[in-house]
């Protein structure tokens, strides 16, 4: 008896700790369906093949609410094997670093770094520190870091600036592929959207085989306002949660990330990338004066990667007509508006600096609503 008592506290121990990620539920949870296509494995980012996400999340004493995400587009050495990418300006009230080498070269050499707004500087030095670290990168000596930001200063102590290079360089080093924690985790630690708890959020969508069968996935850091709507429900106006005259804090950013395994370069790249605007507008943002609003859009197909070693000067590649890019538009579309969607509903309730209290999306009140227009669908 005594050995069967063993065994089973062993089996339970190990269980235990087989399973470490945590997930609120999520939009898709609810039976709310966001769009026609199909979403991938995870409905996250990472059902592109080889996309990872890491997170460094800082949470300290009562003001310091913040943190790092880095996003790789593969795993081996992304400066030797750059990707296609593409940068796009929504609104450009933001402090987004790499964008003048990206919109000229027309790829990515570093993973993507989220972080809030003071914090670039020191990511942008942890990204340089990690490239010229690899074993193939001894001669390099230029390197363009991107790194995105929105400001989470309301909830944490920005000006403190607790970011250091070693979170960032953790989250990099933390990154995987599969589920992807959301809400208050990574660069979504500090953040609010709709004047509500946002955050870390991410889907997919995975075309037919018929339009090519590729996948697009998107993350996205929430930090943005406007008039909230959920599948074209006017969830803001039923909770009367809005601003008449729009003097009560709809300033902020969002950071898009969008990935495809479709072959792309960085021109339909960036066509893509206006794309996941329209992702945004359609869960009520408006990119406001004060809101940075980017895109950042790769293609990770490995044909089209770009050697830093030369061996000849031409490169063959392998692209998608234009003729084939709707349906991807479409997959961004509805892979952004879910993302975003996600972070609002895996966000919990946060109290930060001075006391500022952000408040988690009333979801029990929404998903009411959402019966009452009959939204909710039956798996």
């Amino acid at each position: 008896m005594k050995k069967i008592l063993v065994k089973v506290l062993f089996l339970l121990l190990t269980l235990g700790t087989m399973q470490t990620f945590s997930q609120n539920e999520r939009v898709r949870d609810y039976g709310i369906r966001i769009g026609v296509l199909k979403p991938g494995k995870n409905n996250a980012i990472t059902d592109v093949e080889g996309v990872k996400v890491g997170h460094t999340t800082l949470i300290a004493g009562d003001s310091i609410r913040t943190g790092v995400t880095a996003i790789l587009p593969h795993s081996g050495n992304i400066f030797q094997w750059k990707v296609p990418a593409a940068i796009y300006l929504g609104n450009g009230f933001g402090k987004l670093a790499g964008y003048s080498q990206v919109k000229e070269l027309g790829n990515i050499e570093t993973p993507i770094v989220l972080t809030n707004t003071l914090s670039v500087p020191v990511a942008s030095n942890a990204l340089i520190s990690y490239t010229l670290n690899q074993d193939e990168n001894k001669e390099v000596r230029s390197v363009n870091p991107v790194v995105g930001e929105t400001n989470d200063g309301w909830l944490n102590d920005i000006r403190g600036r607790h970011i250091k290079e070693a979170d960032v360089l953790q989250a990099i080093e933390n990154a995987k592929g599969g589920p992807v924690e959301e809400g208050n985790v990574g660069a979504g630690t500090g953040t609010r959207c709709f004047q509500y708890k946002g955050g870390i959020g991410t889907a997919s969508r995975v075309l037919p085989a018929a339009s090519g069968g590729y996948t697009v996935g998107v993350l996205v850091q929430t930090n943005f306002g406007g008039v909230f709507e959920l599948s074209g429900i006017p969830i803001a106006k039923e909770l009367d949660n809005y601003s008449r005259r729009f003097t009560y804090d709809v300033d902020g950013s969002c950071m898009m990330v969008v990935m495809t395994d479709a072959p792309l370069e960085s021109r339909n790249l960036e066509r893509l990338a206006k794309r996941a605007m329209m992702g945004l507008a359609k869960t009520g943002g408006i990119a406001s004066n004060g809101s940075g609003d980017y895109v950042i859009a790769v293609s990770t197909a490995k044909e089209n990667r770009i050697p830093y070693t030369r061996d000849t000067g031409i490169i063959d590649t392998k692209l998608l007509r234009n003729e084939g890019m709707t349906p991807l538009f479409l997959a961004t579309i509805e892979a952004t508006e879910e993302a975003i969607l996600n972070s609002l509903f895996a966000a919990n309730d946060m109290v930060g600096r001075n006391q500022h209290h952000a408040k988690a999306l009333p979801i029990h009140k929404v998903i009411e609503i959402m019966g009452k227009y009959n939204r909710i669908e039956k798996n």
